[in-house]
């Protein structure tokens, strides 16, 4: 097996491995080098004439990898981690195919936390432990998270978090640990920490509460973090990838792995498109398993009897509205009663709060359970001045994280949230654990194992620690101005009828932060076509999106623009599903829907929204949070 974890570290990864004990060497190129690929591959991305592939230029990509001339690379799974292989080995010059079953980040990488973590947890075990193991995960978590936050500036932000602090030892305990951590954090600290005394908390953060239980709050403690919109993250990379050369396509599902003559060797994979039904063949020198919790179905696809690597944990999440957090301040409690971190976060206008980590079952649609939406609530409820109430739940979902054990272990105690890349088969490598933060470092590792696995040849080293995702090249905060200044928002009414309006604030700055520089775009089509109208009462998401995303971003279902392309799902389920009938109606006219393929997506898209538990969405007796 080879293990490798990407250390923050100047010099090319290096992986040992016990098939043989080789050890890989990057191989290096010079500064000129690397410098001249990252511009020729910003420039091909984002050129603003490019035009990304169509869907079915990407399938007949696919097709077209035969076994006399197969792909270098096939990724299977759509998400963080599968999407950032493909774009690293593309921007390799390596010839890269992916497909996933469903759509990019329709599982876990969509269902996250929405933090990007600096590993300040891994400070606490370094200084206790003595760890210097723990200390290099900081350093890479620290790295890992400028380089996501500098490579998609309109989708990612700095966030300042406030622990709470009610004795005096707390105070200090948290107060010297994190100016640790602005001292190790050096150039990637986001802004330096520091402590608020409790009229000031209060000021900051007026739900928070100063007495209860017994207790008296001293003050808090707050430093910074990165926040990120993952879905739309995740999306961008998919499209990235598709514009540096890679044949991306979801909704198509591997039904099997294709060996060679002699069944020693993967050399392929056959595909199902599951919006067509048609199966097709792919060849590949490698395939890169990245299916995150289901890449033990693809490792038995190759052989039966392997052992599961995955230890599935549930993380429920529950979306209640603005008043409960401030905009722009989250809460983090590090350890509660019962030993669990819970948080409370600004997100998309939302307050969003968790999590729980409990063993779970492997599903595609994962569930939460009324007894976790429950412990968040009792969680928050302790440290808020207001009524914590079930009924405030817009939204509520559950996300699988894959955590991964190593396969070549004797026992299965060695759980790891940091991330295993292993061929123990020949031609298939899988990458799994690990978390969204490292997804870059992951992708690399995994790539870097591939090269050796196909014995591939790169035209350079691994480029995208400088490498923005599309939209990101020439943003900055201010940018939504040109959009409120020179784009309206043109209304067609139920009679017919034209009505323009202004593009406000609220619709601009969301328009720049979902797709960048791309935004004008999207105010272009709103203007132009008539499709200024909002989605749902309350919330920035226009027409011209669902437009815009069917055309430029692989939409091909109502639930893929409700959940991955817009946050609507995710942030109002009862908000999504009265805006359904109108995304079906737009997407029908985009794809050229029929009466029963309209009727489809709604019944689909009504079963998905079922599965997030709004306060309307679920049964629950309980007077306490009513």
């Amino acid at each position: 097996m080879t293990r490798l974890r990407r250390l923050g570290t100047a010099i090319g990864v290096a992986a040992a491995t016990a098939y043989g004990g080789a050890i890989l060497l990057s191989p290096s190129y010079t500064s000129n080098d690397h410098g001249s690929q990252v511009a020729a591959f910003q420039q091909k991305i984002h050129d603003p004439n490019a035009v990304l592939p169509s869907r079915q230029v990407q399938q007949s990509s696919l097709i077209g990898s035969t076994s006399a001339n197969p792909l270098d690379i096939l990724v299977i799974g759509g998400g963080a981690t599968g999407t950032g292989v493909a774009l690293d080995a593309t921007t390799r010059g390596l010839r890269v195919g992916l497909v996933e079953r469903e759509d990019f980040s329709s599982g876990t990488s969509s269902r996250s936390t929405k933090l990007v973590h600096g590993g300040v947890r891994y400070l606490e075990k370094a200084v206790f432990k003595l760890d210097y193991g723990q200390l290099k995960l900081v350093f890479h978590a620290l790295e890992e998270r400028k380089q996501v936050i500098d490579n998609a500036p309109h989708l990612c932000n700095a966030l300042p978090c406030m622990t709470p602090c009610f004795d005096w030892f707390e105070v200090v305990y948290y107060w010297m640990g994190l100016k640790m951590y602005d001292l190790v954090a050096g150039a990637r600290l986001l802004h330096l920490s520091r402590y608020y005394s409790t009229k000031e908390s209060v000021e900051l953060f007026p739900t928070l509460a100063t007495e209860g239980k017994g207790r008296s709050l001293r003050g808090t403690v707050v430093y910074y973090d990165g926040q990120m919109n993952d879905a739309r993250l995740n999306v961008g990379l998919a499209c990235t990838a598709a514009l540096a050369g890679a044949a991306v396509l979801n909704h198509a599902e591997v039904v099997s792995l294709l060996k060679d003559g002699g069944g020693e060797r993967i050399v392929g994979a056959r595909i199902r498109d599951n919006l067509t039904g048609k199966e097709f063949d792919t060849y590949a020198k490698v395939i890169v398993n990245a299916a995150g919790p289901f890449c033990d179905s693809v490792r038995k696809m190759a052989d039966k009897n392997v052992r599961d690597v995955i230890c599935p944990s549930s993380g429920v999440h529950i979306i209640l509205p603005d008043y409960y957090s401030p905009e722009g301040m989250g809460l983090i409690v590090p350890k509660t009663k019962d030993g669990r971190v819970v948080f409370m976060l600004p997100w998309l206008g939302r307050t969003l709060a968790g999590t729980t980590d409990s063993n779970t079952a492997i599903t595609f649609l994962p569930e939460p359970h009324e007894d976790e939406i429950q412990f968040i609530l009792d969680a928050i409820s302790d440290y808020l001045n207001v009524k914590v109430r079930r009924s405030d739940v817009l939204s509520a979902w559950s996300g699988i994280r894959p955590l991964a054990t190593d396969p070549s272990a004797k026992n299965t105690e060695s759980i790891s949230r940091d991330h295993v890349v292993f061929e123990e088969h020949p031609g298939l490598v899988t990458v799994t654990g690990g978390k969204w933060t490292t997804y870059r470092s992951m992708a690399e590792d995994a790539v870097d194992v591939a090269i050796k696995a196909g014995k591939l040849t790169p035209v350079g080293g691994c480029v995208t620690n400088n490498l923005r995702i599309v939209g990101g090249e020439g943003w900055d905060p201010a940018s939504f101005t040109v959009l409120t200044q020179q784009y309206l928002r043109m209304k067609l009414t139920h009679g017919g009828k034209v009505v323009p309006g202004v593009m406000d604030t609220a619709s601009a700055k969301h328009l720049s932060h979902a797709y960048g520089t791309l935004g004008e775009r999207v105010a272009a089509i709103a203007q132009n076509e008539n499709l200024g109208k909002r989605l749902a009462h309350g919330y920035p998401f226009l027409e011209a999106e669902v437009a815009y995303c069917a055309r430029h971003e692989y939409c091909e279902s109502a639930t893929d623009f409700i959940a991955r392309r817009s946050r609507l799902a995710f942030l109002d389920t009862d908000a999504a599903r009265r805006a359904l009938p109108r995304v079906i109606q737009l997407m029908a006219a985009e794809h050229k829907w029929d009466k029963s393929r309209q009727k489809e997506e709604l019944q689909k898209a009504k079963d998905f929204l079922e599965t997030f538990k709004s306060s309307k969405n679920a049964q629950f007796y309980d007077g306490k949070h009513n």
